[in-house]
């Protein structure tokens, strides 16, 4: 009879384990419901064509290291070094770490959470017969707690907490290439300064023999001094324009030097020409191709998934909340007696929360929370056109810019004649210096403005790379567990170390 009253009572070993094990399977079988919205992706104007006629090609350039295409080892050089040492993208890796840890927090809730804990006591009271009495007692405990994720609730938290991570990498990507972009424009603009300050001490020396010639003419009474003084202010002129072009030279080196993570002393373009670079042909593609191919429109679409997930969140706290706990342990009044069979404790509890009044906190925060979408739908909205926008300026530039570029080098060659023709006719005595000086100016003006328009065209070329994401490709999208089992499966995102 005794051995029949005490079975219930002395339950085997594995019972704790089997505890866990049904709060899990619960888990598993309630957690089926969702009250919020399914996502779907926005539908978006889509042109079925560029504009331009360059861009009407099929063909795209996906080249991930696309700053190679300009045939520059120095310029490779400080896209590395940009890549390693950056601090924005120092930063952007930091916040992708950070979002990662932020949807692991949240995945855990999917999961029982069990507590190990152990307590021992002696105490010294008064006994009720008298006198005092000495008193221990031992209790190691497991105890195992998990809310039913009914209405999706913790779930939808994760699926937010997982978009969020995941627009983070985008907006890693989104930095990585204004990084790249910003060392390529820079370099650019370097070489141009380089190239312009080259044409000024070109020009200079050339103005500077013709001032020679003209006071030997001056000693000899050809010329008045009112045509070597012309002269002179075209020297002084010329002069006075090359510290302004160094200045922003090493301005822009010190700009390189922060793009690269260096100090400004140990940035340096001491040569190099815009002429020494290959212009590549780049083709656009399909517009279709193109939200695949930016990453500041993935990153956008992220967020507007997370803020889908959160009005989950926010509709299912109108719902009860169901809990389980369990408790089961050892309590004894000896050590030595502290994991006897006897000994052994437990309990099991469910528990539900209905919330009734919360002041409008609920219902404020769904609406915000749909209010938030509308927002980040708009932003979506506005990303997408721009993209387009941005290809279309790209290729026009590019077409222009090259157009432009043939113009003036036709326009510099002829001037470069015109002056010619005035030196020679100076020295026959066919002409005045008046005439000579303003074919001169010709030159020079035209010269420093074809290094400006070749810069233009490469800067097009730059902007074109950028519009199109840079090479960048998005990934195969992950789609949410439709599953409670999967569900938890991923809840911490492939870490189970906590």
């Amino acid at each position: 009879m005794s051995r029949q009253k005490d079975k219930p009572l002395a339950f085997n070993h594995f019972s704790l384990v089997r505890t866990c094990g049904l709060l899990i399977c619960a888990s598993v079988t309630l957690t089926a419901c969702s009250v919020g919205p399914t996502y779907v992706r926005p539908s978006t104007p889509q042109p079925s064509a560029w504009l331009t006629e360059q861009g009407r090609a099929t063909a795209q350039d996906t080249n991930r290291q696309w700053w190679q295409r300009f045939g520059s080892p120095e310029l490779n050089s400080l896209i590395e070094k940009a890549t390693h040492k950056n601090d924005d993208l120092a930063a952007a890796m930091a916040r992708v770490e950070q979002a990662d840890a932020t949807a692991r927090i949240a995945g855990a809730s999917l999961l029982p959470q069990v507590d190990l804990g152990a307590t021992a006591t002696h105490a010294r009271s008064e006994a009720s017969s008298g006198g005092m009495q000495t008193h221990s007692q031992y209790s190691p405990l497991l105890s195992a707690s998990y809310e039913v994720d009914f209405w999706g609730k913790n779930r939808a938290a994760r699926e937010a907490a997982v978009a969020a991570a995941k627009a983070s990498r985008y907006d890693r990507a989104t930095v990585e290439l204004a990084v790249m972009t910003s060392v390529v424009s820079d370099y650019f603009q370097a070489l141009a300064l380089r190239d312009r300050i080259n044409i000024a001490e070109n020009n200079l020396s050339n103005a500077q023999t013709t001032l020679k010639g003209l006071q030997t003419q001056q000693s000899v009474g050809i010329i008045t001094a009112l045509d070597t003084a012309q002269q002179e202010t075209a020297v002084a002129t010329l002069y006075a324009s090359i510290p302004p072009l160094k200045q922003q030279l090493r301005q822009l080196c010190d700009a390189l030097a922060i793009l690269t993570g260096q100090l400004p002393e140990a940035v340096d373009i001491p040569s190099g020409s815009l002429a020494g670079l290959t212009t590549p042909v780049i083709e656009a593609g399909l517009p279709s191709e193109l939200l695949a191919r930016r990453p500041d429109v993935a990153e956008a679409e992220a967020q507007l998934i997370a803020a889908n997930a959160n009005i989950k969140v926010a509709r299912a706290a109108y719902f009860p909340s169901i809990s389980l706990t369990a408790n089961g342990g050892f309590v004894s009044n000896t050590l030595s007696t502290a994991l006897s069979p006897a000994n052994r404790v437990f309990s099991l509890a469910a528990g539900l929360t209905q919330p009734i009044f919360a002041g409008g906190a609920i219902s404020g925060q769904y609406d915000y929370s749909k209010a938030r979408y509308a927002e980040l739908l708009a932003d979506y909205h506005k990303t997408v056109i721009s993209a387009y926008a941005n290809v279309e300026d790209a290729l026009v530039a590019v077409q222009q810019t090259a157009e432009q570029q043939s113009r003036q080098q036709a326009a510099f060659d002829k001037a470069q004649h015109a002056y010619s023709l005035a030196n020679a006719q100076l020295h026959a005595g066919t002409v005045n210096i008046l005439t000579v000086l303003s074919t001169q100016q010709a030159v020079f003006s035209s010269d420093d403005q074809l290094a400006q328009v070749k810069l233009a065209h490469l800067q097009a070329l730059l902007s074109l790379y950028n519009a199109l994401g840079g090479g960048w490709q998005q990934e195969e999208p992950q789609h949410s567990p439709t599953s409670t089992s999967s569900a938890i499966a991923q809840a911490r995102l492939g870490n189970t170390h906590d």
